[in-house]
């Protein structure tokens, strides 16, 4: 599926891609879950706490209130990637990944952002206890329209 839309969008580009990992992955607090089959790599996923003034939420379209979005570098976790290969998806490995990422988290909350053209992505993220708090377009070129979503985290 990713390999179909690298070829024909703009925003799904590998080289796109690699830069964004390489941003994220020089965050302040950057973590990253990667699950196994045996020596298989089956999937993955990454994220990091919002910095202070985040520009994540600079492309929302949605009205929500001022201290909806107000970060302080340790109210939200943005999941920014998670990823299952093939042959493992609808296996339970992305909640799994999910669940590994997710836990033990400090921040009160977690965001994610789904693009509105998958509407099954977003059902499953729903029917993991997220919410969308709005419509959000990052501002990237080419970037698509997306939920912005938010969960809850249990805190310690």
């Amino acid at each position: 599926m990713y390999a179909d839309a690298a070829k024909t969008d703009p925003f799904a580009t590998v080289e796109r891609f690699a830069q964004g990992l390489d941003g994220w992955s020089s965050r302040p607090g950057w973590t990253c879950v990667v699950g196994y089959d045996g020596d298989q790599a089956v999937g993955y996923a990454y994220g990091a706490p919002l910095p202070k003034r985040a520009p994540w939420w600079g492309g929302l379209l949605t009205k929500v209130p001022a201290d909806g979005v107000k970060e302080n570098g340790r109210r939200t976790y943005a999941l920014s990637e998670l990823m299952v290969r093939v042959p493992w998806r609808k296996t339970g490995v992305a909640r799994r990944l999910h669940d590994a990422l997710l836990e033990d988290r400090p921040e009160e909350r977690a965001t994610l952002l789904v693009d509105q053209e998958h509407p099954k992505v977003h059902s499953l993220y729903e029917s993991w206890g997220w919410r969308t708090l709005g419509d959000l377009r990052p501002r990237i070129p080419d970037a698509p329209l997306f939920h912005a979503m938010l969960l809850d985290l249990a805190r310690n």
